[in-house]
């Protein structure tokens, strides 16, 4: 083994990974010499590269305690452990326990007196790693200090339990819902795109018809001085919100505020929202336009006649801040650094582009920026505050209206590395680097997802932190939650600097620890978890998440035996949430139209052409066994078979669908608002960015038109009889 081989293993990068077809992939060695200079290692010569081998292989010695540790809650005795050098093995050890409710927990005892687990000699030094029993210590995130002699060392210490609040926790029958892009739903109301007061109705009249949960897309804050940036999954951060959702219109000081009320019924804004709302395609950068010139008057309004007179609604902002600190501090910075440079260099997208000394958040220059811009941070930060409070109210609404999950938000993979989250805290993630994905049968050229992985030994050094944060961000208003590619956290798929995806390499992450934070957060929050467990599973991955409590997430396109036979709906696993598609994928009717191949093939994104006529062939087999699976269910009769050659789609078929995996036992099952429609495009082609209208689809109706479509009121009527509320 090469001494960079001997760093990668010691770092935690695979020495190879098993393909989707069975083949053994071995690591790219350029790209693991990028990604572990990425990592600030030094790989220039073969003396540094071993000086950096052993300094890991040593640290778990040589210091007094680790980062971070992790006590299992249901465990009857907490042990810490330490390592002591042998010079101190007679000395008196004193422990402090800094519980999160702010009580000190306190100890002494003789090192001499510990229960000894290992000894190693290092570099002639004799140490032991040793066992300290603590008292019974409530769950939660904490810190555990150790003096001996005159040494002294903290670390992070979280109590944690195993498994995740589940959906027999929140209700004890089979639950459904819709799932929606909530840019893409219309209302009246509309300002160009959806928004948390059509989000609000949504719930609403969802609730009425029997709907349990409202499954969202991301909503995690995008540039809002870039508009043109609109992947949900590529986020500035994980925390906080996406603020072109706000409703303008259900601002508290709307209706008082007289600048905005004129502006809103002057005939040239009354055209402009007529033209936005018009469009089959959502213009961002229009709708933008229209919705902060509003929000700049309402922040103005907000500061003369609420923060001055302290009324009832600055209070409410002043308490969302408190609440926040310096997290909402931060990105409200960034997001006012972010519109200062834009309007010097119109193509500054992100921090990377700006002058050296505003790429540290805590420079001089950074500090001065905050006191200069003081009210322009503030506006930012009342966006925030507006849009959680709105979405908070959509929350309200389906916790008064008895839906047991009510919203089912969703967690990115991770975060754009020109974003704030990546400039705030650099030190955590890896620059340069991508995560993404290798190649498998749906994208043969493996996928680069431009998402900036974050470190696991920087994310262990933080007690977590950055991983609480986002999931607690995300939980706030959530009945449940889908995380995203939640494989990696067992492993992430990482493409180097400069070359191509399908040269990643797999670095391991501490799975165990994460699942328990899940569950803490999960439990903490009433918030179910659902794994989206798609793509290259690692071996034991599933009995793993399965007995941490996360649902599953199964397709039914994915869901087939080798020779290509759907599963029975009693097949599917009651610990999961099932669905027809994802927003990755073609809708049923797109799919049984083969339109989704014909986007593939008009975009180019074959490798070759024999693989899409081999594809195009498969999908008429698709379809016939399909049938036959709905046929023997005895949801489909072949009087209501739709037609095959060519492929047409028919409500009987759509309906049919939804019944056959509504008998599945899953507790929860969601139904894309497109294939509730019987609607052909789907919401995202991966690979594409502008060759495709990705994450610009609008509904073609209203909220309260859909409820009248035959195709939406058949669901309703399955599912009602399938899965009853209550």
């Amino acid at each position: 083994m090469t001494p960079m081989q001997q760093l990668a293993e010691q770092v935690g990068f695979h020495s190879s990974y098993i393909d989707c077809y069975g083949n053994n992939v071995l690591a790219n060695q350029d790209a693991l010499k990028a990604l572990l200079t990425a990592m600030e290692y030094n790989v220039d010569c073969d003396d540094a590269i071993m000086k950096s081998v052993n300094t890991l292989k040593n640290s778990t010695w040589v210091s007094l305690l680790p980062a971070m540790q992790l006590l299992k809650s249901e465990d009857e005795r907490y042990n810490a452990w330490l390592s002591v050098a042998s010079d101190d093995f007679d000395k008196t050890l004193n422990w402090t326990v800094q519980l999160e409710s702010g009580e000190t927990l306190t100890g002494e005892i003789n090192v001499s007196e510990l229960t000894v687990l290992a000894e190693q000699n290092v570099d002639g030094v004799v140490y032991k790693k040793l066992h300290l029993e603590l008292p019974s210590i409530a769950e939660g995130y904490h810190s555990l200090t150790i003096t001996i002699a005159n040494k002294t060392a903290t670390c992070h210490l979280i109590v944690a339990p195993k498994t995740c609040f589940g959906p027999n926790d929140a209700a004890d029958y089979r639950m459904w819902g819709l799932a929606a892009q909530l840019y893409s739903v219309k209302s009246d109301n509309s300002w160009g795109m959806g928004d948390f007061g059509d989000l609000k109705n949504l719930v609403a009249e969802s609730a009425k018809r029997g709907v349990t949960a409202i499954g969202l897309n991301p909503l995690h804050p995008l540039y809002i001085d870039n508009p043109g940036h609109i992947s949900p999954y590529s986020p500035t951060s994980r925390c906080f919100l996406n603020t072109l959702y706000i409703d303008v219109t259900n601002v508290a000081n709307f209706a008082s505020c007289s600048a905005v009320q004129k502006l809103v019924a002057s005939k040239a804004f009354k055209e402009q929202i007529a033209q936005v709302n018009q469009q089959e395609f959502i213009d961002y950068t229009h709708a933008a336009s229209l919705k902060l010139q509003a929000l700049e008057l309402l922040y103005a309004d907000f500061v003369a006649n609420h923060l001055q007179a302290n009324t009832d609604f600055a209070k409410q902002y002043q308490a969302f801040v408190a609440e926040m600190g310096d997290d909402l501090f931060e990105l409200a910075t960034f997001d006012a650094l972010y519109e200062h440079f834009r309007k010097i260099d119109d193509n500054a997208y992100g921090w990377k582009a700006w002058p050296v000394e505003f790429q540290d958040p805590h420079s001089a220059e950074v500090e001065k920026f905050k006191v200069d811009n003081a009210e322009r941070i503030g506006y930012f930060q009342f966006l925030q505050f507006v849009a959680d409070s709105q979405l908070g109210a959509a929350a309200a609404q389906a916790k008064a209206d008895n839906m047991p999950v009510g919203l089912y938000l969703d967690l990115a993979v991770g975060c754009d590395g020109s974003g704030a989250e990546v400039w705030a805290d650099k030190h955590s993630y890896v620059s340069g680097a991508a995560v993404g994905a290798p190649p498998d049968a749906m994208n043969t050229l493996g996928q680069d997802w431009g998402l900036t992985p974050i470190n696991p030994v920087a994310l262990q050094e933080k007690g977590y932190m950055p991983l609480v944060k986002a999931l607690r961000s995300n939980m706030r208003h959530a009945g449940a939650l889908r995380i995203d590619h939640v494989l990696g956290l067992m492993r992430q798929y990482w493409v180097a600097p400069g070359m191509a995806a399908d040269q990643g390499i797999y670095i391991t992450f501490p799975l165990d620890d994460i699942f328990r934070i899940i569950a803490l957060e999960s439990r903490r929050n009433k918030c179910v978890v659902i794994g989206e467990d798609l793509g290259n599973v690692p071996d034991g991955f599933g009995e793993i998440m399965a007995a941490s409590g996360l649902q599953s997430y199964k397709v039914l396109f994915f869901e087939r035996y080798e020779n290509g036979l759907y599963f029975r709906p009693e097949i599917y696993p009651e610990q999961s949430m099932v669905t027809v598609s994802t927003h990755d994928l073609s809708t049923i009717s797109g799919w049984w139209t083969g339109n989704d191949l014909k986007w593939r093939q008009d975009l180019n994104l074959y490798p070759n052409e024999q693989m899409g006529i081999d594809e195009r062939n498969g999908r008429i087999t698709d379809r016939e066994q399909l049938l036959g699976a709905l046929e023997y269910e005895g949801v489909l009769s072949k009087e209501q078979f739709p037609q095959t050659q060519p492929a047409v789609m028919n409500s009987e078929l759509s309906r049919a669908v939804q019944a056959f995996l509504a008998k599945a036992p899953s507790r929860i099952l969601l139904v894309p608002l497109e294939d509730a429609l019987g609607l052909n495009e789907q919401v995202n082609i991966p690979g594409t960015i502008d060759e495709h209208p990705n994450w610009r689809r609008r509904l073609p109706y209203t909220i309260n038109e859909f409820w009248q479509h035959h195709d939406m009121t058949n669901l309703v009527n399955v599912m009602n009889h399938e899965r009853p509320k209550g």
